[in-house]
């Protein structure tokens, strides 16, 4: 038995550090639901805090060594750095710590079927797709998403059956901890390289995680990704196949004169077409979503009928191209987009939607990849009418490679930056007119900069 696995079966009382992460709180949610007394830290307010204080789990704001009195087990975020006191503590006083990556391949090892989906992106967007789609099966799923899901209002899903569809980061090779029965790949990227170095690293660690399941469903139209597939060490196993390719077993049709960003398709399956797909997600990369959580859907028992029409009913997931409103005439929204890749495919959505103008308020997440990939997310911000950004959320890093936000605002003709949300709302709402799309963009706490302009509107 694993160290975790063992350890999670003895204890009842658990501290997390940093509770309030988008990859703490659905695990938090699923162990308050078995009965483990949970506590927690963190050093920003957000929503996930709300809705882990709603549980009645105590949080405490700052993090100092007394607050792992108590507990029985210590669970911390990749995030978490050495120097952090209630690590340290943790450590010094022998109570078993443990990376969530470890907790969550822990949960994974207890369902039957346990869907680990995986990708440079869509992972949150395609994990929300399959989960909401077997809910409706009643195949009552139990799920953990690194985003709300805004059908359930939730990050971690309790259900009652042996399917578990778990979302599965690969930063720092953490899905390697887990033991899915079915692995889902939807693309391979350029992305955490100041851990992987190189692009044979990265897709080796994809190559492993689909080495380690019975059922592998991936991306036929993903050079990266069928590159890993090829390398498997094991071809023993079932392989499902999506994209838009003839050869693919889950195959999308897209109708040419669809209106808006909103991807119109017909859906097929081993060649015989099954139905049409209206989405209601703006980008056409959400196509591959939509077909990978199809084919994660109907693998896990779901009739395809019934499959087809609850994709076309997802109304998307939190901090996803996420519509917060419209005040004054100006529209909204918020979305998770950090790559430049993720970036290109939500603005180029934008773009395509009715708005008069579009105006992107962006935060760079980490100092690596703004640093790495500088020249890519300059020439991707070009696309929206104006840019505003904030400086970097460094997170985990310490700024080694003396990049600032100046840096990227320096490459992006008629971009302004500014260093509090505060000001970013400020001048947003001093230029932003009726008719005009502002969308928050980032996987730190810019949504901050979108209630505050909310606050300000109404």
């Amino acid at each position: 038995m694993y160290e975790a696995d063992e350890i999670l079966s003895k204890v009842k009382r658990i501290h997390f550090i940093g509770i309030g992460g988008s990859g703490m709180c659905p695990i938090a949610e699923i162990l308050h639901s078995e009965g483990y007394i949970l506590s927690g830290s963190d050093n920003n307010e957000s929503d996930t805090l709300n809705r882990i204080r709603a549980l009645g789990i105590p949080v405490v704001m700052g993090q100092k060594a007394e607050n792992i009195e108590g507990a029985e087990m210590i669970v911390h975020t990749a995030a978490i750095m050495d120097d952090n006191p209630e690590l340290i503590a943790a450590r010094a006083s022998g109570i078993p710590t443990f990376e969530r990556s470890k907790i969550l391949g822990a949960l994974s090892r207890r369902y039957e079927n346990c869907i680990g989906i995986c990708g440079t992106h869509g992972k949150t967007t395609t994990t929300s797709m399959t989960t909401q789609i077997l809910i409706e099966s009643g195949l009552d799923p139990s799920a953990v998403i690194g985003g709300k899901l805004p059908y359930t209002g939730t990050n971690g899903i309790v259900g009652k059956s042996g399917i578990f569809v778990c979302e599965s980061c690969e930063y720092k090779n953490t899905f390697l901890q887990m033991s899915p029965k079915c692995a889902v790949i939807l693309n391979i990227d350029a992305d955490h390289m100041e851990f992987f170095k190189t692009m044979e690293n990265l897709k080796k660690s994809f190559t492993r995680f689909a080495d380690s399941a019975e059922t592998v469903i991936y991306n036929l139209d993903d050079k990266n990704t069928c590159d890993a597939i090829n390398d498997m060490t094991d071809k023993n196993k079932e392989f499902i196949t999506f994209g838009l390719g003839e050869n693919c077993m889950w195959r999308a049709e897209l109708i040419s004169d669809r209106k808006g960003a909103y991807p119109e398709y017909d859906v097929y399956y081993k060649g015989e077409k099954k139905g049409h797909v209206v989405l209601n997600v703006p980008g056409d990369h959400n196509v591959y979503n939509s077909l990978a959580a199809l084919a994660s859907s109907v693998y896990s028992g779901c009739d395809i009928g019934t499959a087809i029409k609850e994709i076309s009913d997802f109304k998307g997931a939190g901090r996803r191209f996420e519509n917060l409103g419209t005040y004054k005439g100006i529209t909204i929204c918020d979305d998770y987009a950090h790559h430049p890749k993720e970036l290109r495919v939500t603005l180029e959505a934008a773009k395509k939607l009715d708005y008069k103008r579009v105006i992107a308020v962006f935060q760079p997440f980490t100092y690596s990849r703004t640093a790495m990939l500088l020249n890519d997310f300059a020439e991707v911000l070009k696309i929206p009418d104006k840019v505003v950004m904030t400086e970097i959320m460094g997170s985990r890093e310490k700024n080694t490679y003396g990049i600032h936000t100046s840096d990227l605002s320096a490459l992006i003709p008629g971009s302004v930056w500014f260093n509090t949300f505060r000001e970013v709302a400020d001048y947003v709402e001093s230029i932003a007119e009726e008719g005009d799309l502002v969308i928050t963009l980032g996987c730190g706490d810019i949504y901050k900069a979108a209630k505050l302009m909310i606050e300000d509107l109404k």
